[in-house]
């Protein structure tokens, strides 16, 4: 690996080394905080999923839900080496199947998150918007099959990004070797990264405005229903962008750097500013139960009264917070 630094003391970016040693710690330390939060907390909405609700039977979202948390489960693996990486001042594992691994698995599970998240948002605008018309997705969320679709789909999706060069943000960068098929592979990778939120992020959008128009229009019938919806739909709109989008601003702003060749040390800070957010992003696996799981109140309470009876009070689950009302505990594993 080169060790050639440039007239301002920045390391050359194609080192995949971190310039600044104390920031890296610091990313580090924010990921094994969000290790530490997120793996009880999806381990244990995991296993309520298997063992309580037995989301194969389901007739409602729980597949969905099942297969976000176990992409959450599975990218929070990833972190605690991610942040050893960091600790020793590396951006990315000197190995290189360890880090082709990492890549897999990172893209992968944050591309699985991503599109659950999109599919129940959908089925919730179905069920909101056109509540009695007949769609694709509602004949298939019963069944597993509209799941294995999506992480089929994402395998090939993912390829791409197995690449050191990805990790270390050097797309499009001038090489004295490039060629026409490195410039391809480069502009693949990025239509891939951007792909995967912007088209989610622009669903969400569409989403979120019917269902909150629907909830103005309903002037009689369940209105608590609308609301939790529009809730729901609010909710995941904030999570995406404050997860999601300030890194693929980021990662815009660096590849501008890269084609119009800013000084090192402004695509060095530019790097360093996408792998900051890049682990902000992963704040995403402690917020989606949070977020999908607890807007439930049947959820909520079956949650409660399997691991934190203490919370209830003669039989009866806490008041909802969004409607006021007390709710008797779940008699249905239904979400």
């Amino acid at each position: 690996m080169c060790e050639s630094t440039n007239g301002s003391g920045y390391q050359l970016i194609e080192d995949c080394e971190a310039t600044n040693r104390t920031l890296y710690k610091f990313y580090a330390a924010v990921m094994i905080v969000i290790f530490i939060l997120a793996l009880p907390l999806n381990a244990s909405v995991l296993h309520l999923f298997i063992f309580k609700l037995k989301f194969w039977k389901s007739n409602t979202n729980n597949v969905f839900l099942f297969n976000l948390v176990l992409a959450d489960v599975l990218l929070l693996f990833c972190l605690p080496i991610k942040a050893y990486n960091f600790i020793r001042g590396e951006r990315r594992s000197a190995n290189d199947t360890v880090c082709k691994a990492m890549l897999f698995m990172l893209f992968l599970n944050r591309g699985a998150s991503i599109a659950f998240l999109t599919v129940t948002s959908i089925d919730r605008y179905f069920n909101v918007v056109h509540p009695g018309r007949k769609n694709l997705l509602r004949a298939l969320k019963k069944s597993p099959h509209i799941s294995i679709f999506i992480w089929l789909l994402l395998l090939p999706l993912t390829i791409p990004t197995m690449l050191k060069n990805f990790d270390c943000c050097n797309s499009h960068s001038p090489q004295p070797d490039d060629t026409l098929v490195k410039d391809v592979v480069d502009s693949m990778r990025e239509v891939v990264f951007f792909s995967q939120i912007v088209i989610p992020f622009v669903i969400l959008v569409y989403c979120t405005v019917h269902i909150v128009n629907r909830l103005r229009k309903k002037t009689v019938g369940d209105r608590t229903k609308l609301r939790r919806a529009v809730f729901l739909v609010t909710s995941v709109m904030v999570v995406f962008s404050l997860c999601f989008l300030p890194c693929t601003v980021a990662r815009m702003v660096l590849l501008i750097a890269r084609v119009e060749e800013w000084p090192e040390a402004w695509q060095d800070k530019a790097a360093v500013a996408f792998d900051g957010l890049m682990v902000l992003s992963y704040v995403d696996c402690l917020l989606d139960p949070l977020v999908y799981c607890f807007c439930s109140t049947k959820f909520k309470g079956l949650y409660l009264s399997n691991y934190f009876p203490f919370l209830l009070k003669d039989g009866h689950v806490l008041p909802d917070s969004s409607t006021g009302n007390t709710l008797p505990p779940p008699r249905n594993n239904v979400i």
